[in-house]
């Protein structure tokens, strides 16, 4: 696959993502409703799982509004900037919100999925964190050989 069309690919995941996210957080009274009609375990906690699904369903979107910030910089062919050091560290509070929200939820009721939920956001928070470091680092040497040059 060619590069250019891996980029637009991506780009069009992310604004999908980043929409879809919006729209289905917006949503959730009613789906979280429907769905009770499934599972008995959601019927009984609907207000908590509104609530703690449209927190959820914010810090997602965020995280999809940061990835899409920082996209716009590789697509610019300038990634190396402050900025993406920033959104990578909201990226990183961001995910480990969810987990503490994951948590919470598991204290309402127990399922396998909102353990992978803290698992992997949890992997995402940290490598965020680091990935943070190594841009910081490479923006202080662009920076440093722009003044050079």
């Amino acid at each position: 696959m060619k590069k250019d069309t891996l980029i637009k690919l991506t780009k069009y995941l992310l604004d999908f993502m980043f929409f879809g996210g919006i729209l289905v957080t917006a949503t959730l009274p009613i789906t979280i409703k429907m769905l009770g009609a499934f599972s008995e375990k959601i019927h009984i906690h609907y207000g908590e799982s509104v609530v703690i699904y449209f927190a959820l369903g914010i810090a997602a979107v965020v995280i999809l509004r940061e990835l899409r910030k920082i996209f716009k910089t590789v697509v610019n062919k300038n990634c190396f900037v402050r900025e993406n050091v920033v959104s990578l560290d909201k990226m990183c509070k961001w995910s480990f919100f969810i987990v503490a929200m994951a948590i919470v939820r598991n204290f309402v009721y127990v399922t396998v999925a909102m353990l992978v939920v803290i698992l992997v956001f949890m992997i995402a928070g940290l490598f965020s964190k680091v990935l943070s470091f190594v841009f910081e680092e490479a923006v202080g040497y662009k920076e440093e050989n722009d003044f050079t040059i």
